[in-house]
């Protein structure tokens, strides 16, 4: 409650000090049109209260103050537009009627204008610290998952690459005897659905996720009410299609609403592709260009400390399994890949990957390469040539894709990349479930402006090696 009043003080100044600008913009810059009747500030003030009243009523029905947790800035703003403008249309009413012909009509749809702006800031400003402040843990709420399928990992992904959201997940139950004693990278498991009271009075939780079928709705109903019966929050996500508003076409069929699976066999859109595309061929022949200085220098020292060719290749699993080779800056000795066998037992990753922090099998300049991910920059040819894209996930080798489970599989729906999400959330220091829950994240959320805000933040990852060995 006191920080929904705190909220609505803040927007009670905002709009009073865009109307204030609505007024100098009107009379002082005198935009759009040049003023017909002069008036002071002090005449307006029963419209200034009618419009702060106004906006402040519409913000309220229209559910600004619902506090929801984690709206985007767009839904934030087109929220707010609405409610501008049905204040403006009050206004411009209320001056048509009762107002003398001094009032401007033009001074409230320019203190709209600057209301919206003034408020776009203040949500952003306020959108970011809290996802800070989430993303350090304070705030945050802890979830329990009840069900470990597609539907509960999708959660599980969720939660795991926007920790902005503020939801943290202590573990899952599911009645499955492999899914329900299996970790899944951070997210351990706690045993079985019947679990569940024991652990809402063991463990703090906040909320409940359900996600079981729909079919099994009378054990879900039950769920529910033993949540309820602990004063904890349930949510149920529906099963249907395993449902995402980003896979669903919503039709209209002579007045009845039909929902029809997109084609999401390739994990992005023919359109979508085409897009990704063509940013991969004009930034990857830049990126390519630029770097040559760079790899020139690298090969130099490369053959300067070892013998070997300072480039080699590498079979690399790509888009649905497609086997290609993959080109990197040589950091080892040259009969590194025989050595392998011998180390398995030093091996410090989970899953079918290997690495080794110190590996004895690196070389000095291979450590420096490896540490600002040099070695990689050959792979901008493998993005030219349509082998990889340059966001995406990790290429895998043969040997780790023959040990995947059926759900680790989904990451090879979309061509690999250089850079993805596993590399901006921690890199080698993610487990390998970690790494697949947020490479399918990736493809079921892609967006060129996804892309672009991991592109972005691989450059401070990069120079500061974190997770790089």
């Amino acid at each position: 409650m006191k920080l929904r009043l705190l909220l609505i003080a803040g927007d009670v100044v905002l709009i009073n000090l865009a109307f204030a600008l609505g007024y100098v913009a009107r009379y002082q810059w005198q935009l759009f049109r040049d003023i017909e009747f002069n008036a002071a500030f002090r005449d307006y003030w029963p419209i200034q209260v009618l419009f702060t009243l106004s906006v402040l009523a519409f913000f309220w029905l229209d559910g600004v103050y619902a506090l929801r947790r984690a709206p985007s800035w767009l839904d934030q703003i087109w929220t707010i537009t609405g409610s501008v403008l049905k204040a403006m249309f009050i206004v411009w009413v209320a001056i048509f009627i009762y107002g003398p012909a001094v009032y401007s009509r033009l001074l409230i749809a320019e203190a709209g204008v600057f209301l919206v702006v003034l408020l776009g800031i203040s949500r952003a400003v306020r959108n970011f610290y809290e996802a800070r402040q989430r993303a350090k843990g304070i705030g945050v709420s802890n979830v329990l998952i009840v069900g470990a399928g597609e539907l509960g990992r999708a959660v599980m992904r969720t939660l795991f690459a926007r920790p902005d959201l503020g939801y943290r997940c202590i573990g899952f139950v599911d009645d499955d005897p492999l899914r329900g004693r299996t970790d899944i990278g951070r997210f351990p498991a706690l045993g079985e659905v019947a679990a569940l009271p024991e652990l809402l009075q063991r463990q703090q939780v906040d909320e409940v996720v359900i996600t079981l079928p729909w079919s099994a709705q009378p054990k879900i109903m039950e769920l529910v009410e033993i949540c309820r019966a602990h004063n904890v929050r349930a949510r149920v996500v529906p099963s249907l299609l395993q449902i995402n508003l980003s896979k669903l076409d919503v039709n209209d069929f002579g007045g009845i609403p039909m929902l029809s699976p997109r084609d999401m066999s390739s994990g992005i859109g023919e359109l979508n592709r085409v897009i990704k595309r063509s940013v991969d061929v004009v930034c990857g022949g830049i990126f390519l260009l630029c770097c040559l200085p760079v790899i020139g220098a690298a090969c130099v020292a490369i053959l300067l400390e070892s013998p070997g060719p300072p480039i080699f290749s590498q079979w690399r699993v790509g888009k649905n399994g497609k086997p290609f080779k993959l080109y990197k800056l040589r950091s080892m000795h040259k009969d590194a890949d025989r050595l392998q066998a011998q180390l398995m037992a030093m091996n410090e990753a989970d899953g079918p990957m290997f690495k080794i922090r110190e590996d004895p099998r690196r070389t000095k300049v291979g450590r420096v390469l490896r540490k600002l991910s040099i070695d990689e920059l050959p792979q901008f040819w493998n993005v030219l040539k349509g082998d990889m894209s340059i966001v995406g996930p990790r290429p895998a080798l043969l040997s780790e894709v023959a040990e995947y489970a059926d759900w680790h599989r989904e990451r090879l729906r979309v061509q690999p990349g250089i850079t993805g999400l596993w590399q901006i959330s921690g890199r080698s220091e993610l487990s390998f479930d970690e790494m697949c829950l947020l490479d399918v994240y990736y493809i079921e959320n892609w967006s060129p402006s996804l892309d672009f805000k991991i592109m972005l933040q691989t450059i401070p990852y990069v120079l500061s090696g974190r997770g790089a060995y």
